[in-house]
């Protein structure tokens, strides 16, 4: 049984999350200009780093960059970034599981939007920065992981 190529119907979705349960993961493809997917890679980097990789590639197939809004397509199992969120390596790592909790929650038949839903996703995101900051032997890193999580609690967006 293959991967469906799109994850759209009732029986796509049952489809993808049998294999995702029998431990299927995705040989996960960037697109975009070299730019983008040098940006991309340090940001994959450490998502390795903090050993979130398979956790990715599990619900993530392809980032691909746009022109427009990010945002997570989930009937192709694909994150769509614009340069901007990709320039800073640790925050695309964070937006990268995020967007991969949404999917997962997609595939679990969560609601995986609005509020409540945006909350945990959040917390994903927060969880993913406090484990790289630990695992991370870089200053810079470390120091990235420090800003931004206070920026995440001062933040309005943290409910």
């Amino acid at each position: 049984m293959s991967f469906p190529r799109r994850i759209y119907t009732v029986e796509e979705v049952k489809k993808a999350k049998e294999l995702l349960d029998k431990g299927y993961k995705h040989r996960l493809r960037v697109k975009g200009t070299p730019n983008f997917k040098q940006k991309v890679k340090q940001s994959l980097a450490l998502v390795k780093t903090a050993c979130y990789y398979d956790f990715l590639r599990t619900y993530i197939r392809t980032i691909i960059e746009i022109d427009g809004l990010t945002q997570l397509r989930q009937a192709d199992a694909a994150i769509w970034a614009n340069q901007y969120a990709v320039e800073n390596p640790v925050d695309a790592a964070s937006l990268f599981i995020q967007k991969a909790n949404h999917m997962k929650e997609y595939l679990e038949g969560k609601l995986y939007y609005g509020g409540t839903a945006e909350k945990r996703s959040v917390e994903k995101r927060i969880k993913f920065i406090e484990v790289l900051k630990s695992k991370s032997k870089e200053r810079e890193i470390i120091e990235e992981c420090e800003r931004l999580l206070n920026f995440w609690s001062e933040s309005s967006l943290v409910y």
